[in-house]
């Protein structure tokens, strides 16, 4: 039977990207997800009619971007069916989490560590956004770098400032969903934050992490933390051993006195961050439960860099229900509103 005797076509486009979201879950090489995105904006960029007779004739890898498996996806989905290497993601994509990081999973409202492809993202700031609210996200902070991470494509002044303008112009577009503004920005060696002080006062929050100097000793990078903690402009202290613990680029975690750099958290009213990235799972329980002793409010974020990856969110409940952390003290189990509020109070705002 032809496509066109009745057959009720699924979307291939959606069925394209949703491909490439469970291998971004999955941590499958880039590569791959690539191949899929790509497909889904060539098929995307031509008529449907002409789709349809391209998949009919079994012409579609004349068009840049589609390949064997991505034209086969599409035909099975213009003929009603959920393509087999979909049906096969969908039935192995995804493992329970514990029910206590159920629970807290199912609190989280947001996502306050997030990137676009204006640093090293892979995607543009609305399909990140697009894909949160489809998570059942209420809003999304975007954090791209800042400028000293060349390797990341980090954002000068000048480009965070269009970035801003841009934030707004999506946000009349998908109210009441919201992208709030932020930034990780790298904690220099003196402790200093590598960003103009009245450009990261306007936005919304503020992740502070340490990228370079991984290895310098404790009593060097503990009084680093610190001041960074203690600067007025930090909301979150980002993945803070920067340890690695997959992959090509595994390392160890940074050594500093967490004992003085937690109660610096607690005093300074800034959050630790529970990132959710697999191949970081930072802090290591062992810190996080003192993190928690210490009183600190959390965050817990995916770090994501792909729009998949939005769904990690649950590697992350699950290391926070183990270690005892409080859905009350989540920030990101907060509304916006309330998030807002306390990034506004707990530090200061020009």
């Amino acid at each position: 039977m032809g496509l066109g005797s009745g057959v009720i076509a699924r979307n291939p486009v959606e069925d394209l990207q949703r491909i490439a979201f469970l291998l971004e879950r999955a941590s499958e090489p880039t590569y791959r997800v690539r191949a899929f995105r790509n497909a889904a904006a060539a098929a995307s960029s031509i008529p449907a009619e002409e789709l349809t007779e391209r998949a009919e004739a079994g012409t579609l890898r004349e068009l840049s971007g589609i390949g064997e498996v991505t034209a086969r996806c599409i035909t099975e989905s213009l003929h009603g069916e959920e393509p087999v290497y979909l049906r096969r993601l969908e039935a192995t994509g995804g493992a329970p989490v514990a029910e206590g990081g159920a629970a807290l999973r199912a609190a989280l409202r947001g996502d306050c560590h997030t990137h676009s492809d204006w640093s090293d993202g892979g995607s543009p700031i609305l399909e990140m956004a697009l894909t949160a609210r489809a998570l059942g996200h209420e809003y999304l902070v975007l954090t791209d770098h800042s400028p000293r991470l060349r390797v990341a494509n980090g954002l000068s002044a000048d480009r965070l400032e269009r970035q801003l303008d841009v934030v707004a112009e999506l946000n009349a577009e998908l109210a009441p969903f919201r992208i709030l503004t932020g930034i990780e920005v790298d904690i220099l060696d003196d402790g200093s934050l590598d960003q103009k002080p009245t450009l990261l006062g306007r936005l919304d929050l503020v992740v502070a992490s340490v990228h370079s100097g991984l290895r310098m000793p404790a009593s060097d990078m503990t009084p680093r933390m610190v001041a960074a903690i203690a600067n007025p402009n930090t909301d979150v202290l980002g993945h803070c051993t920067g340890r690695m613990v997959m992959g090509s680029r595994r390392r160890p975690a940074s050594e500093f006195d967490a004992d003085i750099v937690f109660a610096a958290c607690e005093r300074f009213g800034v959050a630790v961050e529970v990132n959710c990235r697999p191949e970081r799972l930072d802090p290591p329980k062992r810190l996080l439960r003192l993190a928690v002793e210490a009183g600190c409010v959390t965050s817990i974020d995916t770090d994501a860099h792909a729009p998949g990856q939005l769904d990690w969110l649950p590697y992350g409940c699950e290391r926070a229900a183990a270690c005892g952390v409080p859905v009350e003290r989540i920030v990101n189990s907060w509304s916006a509103d309330e998030l807002l509020a306390w990034t506004a109070t707990h530090g200061f705002r020009p």
